[in-house]
């Protein structure tokens, strides 16, 4: 089995191929030139491996929330490559990446990113006999809300904790805050996720696959 998957809702592209038994990482810091870096990115890594795009089974991508431009890049790229193979698509919650970065200490996990407009991206985790579950949908939330949300004994990580830091320690009981070497997404954890939605056979096609939206007025697209 030959797995593509990418997440391109932050400032750097995360991607990880699975070819095999074998699993390769590629990560790059694209900031705001994502769309001309991402597909010879793509194709620098398969070809490296001596893979063709025509090989792949299966082509996963991080659906956010996140970047609004990032989502609708990563997921357009993914769908014009799975169309045009007629292979299934992948889709894994950006935020589900980011909380497999968090340690298992008992603690209620809270993956939280930087939502702008002074609103945070977040959702709630607990492992249960080893296994990650989420505990919450996937929520916009303005600092006070948040802090409402989760009151007592979070572990929080993610972005949103650079901006919040002072705010979660003095409003937050007994709350522990990881630091950024915690805040990236990884394409192991992506690709974790990924290879147990298509062993669980959870399977979109890249005509019905979506981005996760938090801020839906503003994302609708309105006919006139």
């Amino acid at each position: 089995m030959k797995v593509l998957a990418i997440d391109t809702t932050t400032d750097w592209l995360c991607l990880g191929l699975q070819v095999k038994e074998k699993f390769y990482a590629y990560q790059l810091k694209t900031g705001r030139n994502l769309s001309q870096l991402l597909v010879p990115s793509i194709a620098r890594v398969t070809q490296a491996l001596g893979l063709k795009i025509s090989e792949l089974d299966y082509f996963a991508c991080g659906l956010g929330p996140g970047s609004f431009t990032g989502m609708r890049i990563g997921l357009a790229t993914i769908k014009g490559l799975a169309i045009v193979r007629n292979q299934p698509v992948v889709g894994v919650p950006s935020l589900d990446i980011l909380a497999k970065n968090a340690p298992s200490d008992g603690r209620l996990i809270v993956a939280a990113t930087d939502a702008k407009r002074s609103l945070i991206y977040c959702s709630a985790y607990r492992y249960e006999q080893g296994v990650l579950k989420r505990k919450t949908p996937y929520l916009l939330l303005s600092p006070e809300e948040f802090i409402k949300k989760f009151p007592r004994r979070a572990l929080i990580l993610g972005d949103a904790v650079a901006l919040y830091r002072k705010v979660f320690l003095s409003r937050i009981k007994d709350v522990a805050l990881l630091d950024q070497d915690y805040w990236r997404l990884g394409a192991y954890n992506l690709m974790e996720l990924a290879l147990a939605k298509i062993k669980a056979r959870q399977l979109s096609s890249a005509l019905t696959v979506k981005p996760i939206y938090l801020y839906p007025k503003e994302c609708q697209i309105k006919n006139k």
